[in-house]
């Protein structure tokens, strides 16, 4: 069974505002239509745009009127907070695509340094959404994301919630794409697998410099915790200790790898609960590609049941 993680991959687009108005259906209190409409100048999708919009930092408001966000739970969770919804959507050649819904919202960081914030959106009747946002310390940014109805979908409202949201160090944020990072290179997790209460994760690395990197063992691992505070007592182990996953033998060797090279890891646990209390359920893990290494944190989302035990896997070459 497939088991999904919150990663750094982004599911929705970054710039995208909101448009329509609402309906005057009786939806309940913040209900929109499910058929708004698109303010006049603007062309619907099929139409041609009027002109190519210009992507500026600060998006302008879009068109139509803001539905009142409803007054229930999920629609603030750990400095999120939504703040306005627009029946549908403008795309980025500007044409209205009536069938969207416009979320705009607004992450508070008080942390004393630069956070990169993962929030994932749901809503009744239309697919989820993920938005990846940095924020400075101690500032509050706001932004927008779009959500599309899927085929066959039925909107049900704005029944918008925050699923959840997961914070980490932008210094420390993996980097599975763009510019290298200031290390060399590249460390970050997989989504994962799960099955018969047994969860795997890959980590990840890539030499994005210009020079060999060695490696010799496992990674160095920290778990941490939603309050981003380091978690105590859990063991991490060799993975054949945790279980038995197949393939080469899992024992460290020197590895180097020329620019460009990559090579694989990986975590293994259970999620046995032996106990009323004790289970251990910490989203985050702080990985050193090897001592002194620079930290990266992700988000496999452990559930460690009460188990005590984290399994890592050594470096070997990916292929």
């Amino acid at each position: 069974m497939r088991r999904s993680f919150v990663g750094l991959g982004v599911l929705a687009s970054l710039a995208l505002a909101g448009c329509g108005t609402v309906g005057s259906g009786s939806l309940g209190a913040g209900g929109v239509s499910a058929e708004p409409l698109c303010p006049s100048k603007v062309p619907r999708y099929g139409g041609m745009p009027l002109t190519r919009p210009t992507a500026t930092a600060d998006a302008p408001r879009p068109p139509g009127t803001p539905t009142p966000v409803p007054s229930t739970t999920g629609t603030a969770q750990d400095g999120v907070r939504i703040t306005r919804l627009y029946a549908g959507a403008i795309d980025e050649e500007g044409v209205c695509r009536s069938s969207s819904l416009t979320v705009e919202f607004e992450v508070a960081n008080p942390a004393p340094h630069d956070m990169t914030y993962t929030v994932v959106f749901d809503a009744n009747g239309y697919t989820g959404a993920n938005r990846v946002v940095g924020v400075g310390p101690g500032r509050t940014l706001r932004g927008r994301v779009a959500m599309s109805r899927g085929p066959g979908d039925i909107a049900g409202g704005t029944s918008v919630s925050i699923m959840s949201v997961r914070s980490v160090p932008t210094a420390e944020a993996p980097a599975p794409g763009g510019p290298c990072p200031a290390s060399g290179v590249r460390v970050y997790a997989d989504e994962g697998d799960a099955a018969m209460g047994l969860r795997v994760v890959g980590l990840h690395l890539q030499n994005c410099g210009k020079e060999p990197y060695t490696l010799d063992g496992r990674p160095e691992l920290e778990i941490i915790d939603g309050d981003h505070e380091r978690v105590e007592g859990v063991r991490v182990l060799p993975s054949a200790q945790v279980a038995q996953l197949g393939g080469p033998p899992d024992v460290a060797r020197p590895l180097t790898l020329r620019p460009g090279e990559r090579a694989l890891s990986g975590i293994v646990w259970r999620n046995t609960v032996e106990a009323f209390d004790g289970a251990v359920n910490a989203p985050y893990l702080r990985v050193r590609a090897k001592a002194g290494a620079a930290p990266v944190m992700v988000t496999p989302e452990l559930d460690l049941g009460t188990t005590g035990r984290l399994g890592v896997q050594v470096w070997r070459k990916e292929r």
